[in-house]
């Protein structure tokens, strides 16, 4: 996909890799950027910066989803790429509060489903359209220290996959992007899971998006800012035993047990 004259809704777009997207997007020449985020301030902000339009939205909430996408193609015209990119980090352990494991769901999951379920119909019957998912190198080879965001980012790689499964032949296309640790307000807190995404290095949102411009105009379904991740991936498949060993051998020097 080339993004000239595209009009575009990008989630979780008050800061960090969602801004991002909407400066790059619109520098690519898209026609119009939506930035969608439940801090409207901040995504007010953004749409000031590309003359774009900015929305309050609670991805969590479907009909919030279904709001900023009715408003959109009302007002704006047909969304050529839906960009769910919001998401949260919580969930640390088994211990963690349910509240927080429900809320990693809701967001880092459900967003996707609902865009997906009020979009997708609009996009068929014009002949096709483009969603880019936001997971995580964590939703392909797991999260040390944050349980739910692991566990919520592979479920959104698989939502992502079957989106692709089911509708590539009604010209639906779909992109996960699948960074490790990226300089944004998200990894600002020290923690584990940011120690562990952070291992190999943490880019800058604007070096993400070079990687997503050029997936998205190579249409891959895979997004990788972070190329050492497709070896991780491959030395996993090949040997489930020692990627787990590995993993485990990490993790104990990260929490300090070695």
């Amino acid at each position: 996909m080339e993004l000239t004259g595209k009009i575009i809704v990008v989630t979780g777009a008050a800061s960090g890799i969602g801004r991002a997207m909407a400066i790059r997007f619109k520098a690519e020449g898209a026609k119009q950027i939506v930035a969608v985020d439940i801090n409207i301030e901040g995504a007010q902000a953004t749409a000031e910066m590309i003359g774009g339009i900015a929305m309050s939205a609670d991805v969590s909430k479907e009909e919030d989803i279904q709001r900023v996408i009715e408003e959109t193609e009302s007002n704006v015209g047909p969304i050529d790429l839906f960009c769910s990119n919001a998401g949260v980090g919580m969930g640390e352990s088994i211990h963690s509060p349910n509240k927080e494991w429900q809320m990693s769901w809701d967001i880092n999951v459900m967003s996707h489903v609902y865009a997906a379920r009020h979009l997708l119909p609009l996009m068929i019957a014009r002949g096709g359209g483009y969603f880019l998912n936001t997971s995580s190198a964590a939703g392909l080879l797991n999260q040390i220290g944050g349980a739910a965001y692991g566990v919520t980012k592979h479920a959104a790689v698989g939502f992502g996959e079957w989106l692709a499964i089911h509708h590539k032949h009604e010209g639906i296309k779909v992109s996960m992007l699948c960074p490790q640790a990226v300089r944004t307000p998200m990894t600002e807190t020290d923690n584990d899971a940011t120690a562990a995404a952070a291992s190999n290095g943490m880019i800058e949102p604007e070096e993400l998006c070079e990687t997503v411009v050029e997936g998205l105009r190579d249409e891959s379904f895979m997004i990788l800012p972070h190329p050492i991740v497709l070896d991780f991936m491959r030395n996993k498949t090949s040997n489930y035993d020692r990627w787990i060993g590995g993993m485990n051998k990490l993790m104990r020097k990260i929490i300090g047990l070695n």
